[in-house]
């Protein structure tokens, strides 16, 4: 995947490749980590210190060696190979694995869209191996140490036969175990029984030997999880006005509502995937507070998203593949209209919910649900609004015609106030805060609360009351501490205000 700079040598101007290294430290020394094509064809290979290869072709150029950026370009290559398969995964260190089960014949079968495939990344500078074999370990093996391809099924074990040992990428005192055994074929060690083998070098080299051989087929595990529904447009040639792309976008929402409807499921995140000539790809993602398969709803929350890009769609040189994709779904059930109104009520509520989510993020549209604690420092929490409320505490209610038990604001750290009480452990009969002095006609409490045992952090013992004065405000006031307790001396503070 590494090519070569170009320089005018002395040669009528015609530009020569100079073979280029990429190096990097290993045991303070500088080795070669990577190499072009020409620089191989001179005898040079990984591994080799810079020092020796500078002595043997002085005049090879050389780059500090970058796996940051080669896994960054992998990864950019991964998403433009979910063109052809949804199953795509990482085959590292510089490889792709690309499940084509059932897909080959959308692209005029397995010989024709490796053609493709090849030729894409061919016309974006890549030179690279393609095999197509019945398992993963079979395919990777002929890629790596034999030949490209497409292997027949059940010829697995007849192509591989020849392949050094080293396609078993075990480690490398196995390898020169096997060799000093005399197995240095693939074909020598499946001449071999298993259990001895197994004996000597574990059970690990005899289960990649049989997946090699394409005894045994394990699944590659996709980068991404498949879709539960997905619809595509390809275009014979690309498209780049906002007109066409909105249409396009608008058509598949159309189709996947029709696909959602026969499943009898609504859609609970939409994906939109624009794929650019040029191999990059760009995703725009919304979701929904409840299963839906309305279309308006559902473009509506793409143009809010799209219209909020920091970094607009930019079709560079077009888009030639546009996919819908429903990464998430759960049952459709039908809306019955109440005579109140209130699931009228609900929906717009959840459709609200939705545009902003679309907007401005789930980061930033939050919502209180209960706790499970005692503590009224952790009696609510905040959510995102589009999550599911059934995962929610519900909210404790007060017996009719009582007032509630906590106040509707809470003050965050609680405020000292001064108080004057007529017994030590009971409430105040007047207290002044913020400079004004409160008369307290009607008090509520003891109610004790104290930290949970289970956690790290102590916390006071503190003893609530519920007063009201004589103007008729309502306060929530606690002694922080009580009296007699051995190096203690109880304060006052006032921590939430009544409606």
């Amino acid at each position: 995947m590494r090519t070569g700079r170009q320089s005018a040598a002395q040669t009528g101007g015609v530009p020569v490749e100079r073979p280029l290294v990429f190096a990097t430290p290993v045991k303070g020394a500088m080795r070669i980590a990577a190499l072009c094509r020409s620089a191989m064809e001179l005898g040079l290979r990984t591994g080799l210190t810079l020092a020796d290869a500078r002595a043997r072709f002085p005049d090879i150029d050389v780059a500090e060696d970058d796996p940051t950026a080669d896994s960054t370009l992998i990864d950019q290559m991964l998403e433009d190979c979910d063109r052809w398969t949804m199953l795509v995964g990482r085959d590292d260190p510089h490889g792709l694995m690309l499940d084509i089960t059932g897909c080959a014949h959308l692209f005029g079968g397995e010989m024709l869209m490796r053609r493709k495939i090849i030729a894409r990344f061919n016309r974006a500078g890549f030179d690279l191996t393609a095999t197509i074999a019945g398992t993963p370990d079979a395919a990777r093996a002929l890629a790596r140490y034999g030949r490209s391809g497409i292997v027949r099924d059940g010829e697995e074990a007849a192509v591989v036969r020849p392949l050094p040992v080293a396609a078993l990428e075990m480690p490398e005192d196995a390898r020169l175990a096997l060799s000093r055994a005399g197995l240095k074929t693939v074909g020598d060690l499946a001449d071999r029984p298993s259990q001895p083998l197994a004996a000597r070098f574990s059970e690990v080299l005899t289960a990649k030997l049989h997946r090699v051989l394409g005894q045994h087929d394990i699944r590659i595990t996709p980068y991404r999880a498949p879709p539960a529904c997905v619809v595509e447009r390809l275009f014979p040639e690309p498209v780049a006005t906002a007109e066409t792309i909105q249409l396009t976008l608008r058509r598949l929402v159309a189709r996947v509502a029709v696909l959602l409807e026969k499943r009898g499921d609504g859609g609970r995140m939409f994906e939109a995937s624009f794929y650019r000539t040029d191999g990059a790809v760009r995703r725009i993602t919304v979701g929904t507070g409840r299963p839906t398969r309305d279309g308006r709803i559902v473009m509506r929350l793409f143009d809010e998203k799209i219209d909020t890009l920091a970094d607009p769609i930019d079709p560079g040189f077009g888009f030639d593949l546009i996919r819908l994709a429903v990464p998430a779904t759960e049952p459709f059930e039908n809306d019955q209209p109440s005579f109140d109104g209130k699931v009228a009520e609900e929906q717009e509520v959840t459709d609200l919910i939705d545009r902003l989510v679309a907007r401005f993020g789930a980061d930033a549209v939050l919502r209180f649900v209960a706790a499970d604690t005692h503590d009224p420092l952790r009696a609510a929490r905040l959510i995102h609004a589009s999550g599911n409320a059934a995962v929610a505490i519900a909210w404790p209610e007060t017996e009719p015609d009582e007032p509630p038990t906590r106040p509707l604001r809470l003050f965050d750290p609680p405020e000292p106030i001064d108080t004057f009480a007529e017994v030590p452990d009971g409430p105040p009969i007047r207290f002044r805060w913020r400079h004004v002095l409160h008369d307290v006609t009607r008090a509520e409490g003891p109610e004790r609360i104290a930290s949970e045992w289970w956690r790290k952090t102590h916390v006071p013992t503190r003893d609530y009351f519920r007063v009201e004065d004589a103007a008729g405000r309502r306060f929530w006031v606690f002694r922080e501490g009580y009296h007699g307790a051995e190096g203690e001396t109880p304060r006052w503070f006032l921590h939430g205000l009544f409606a």
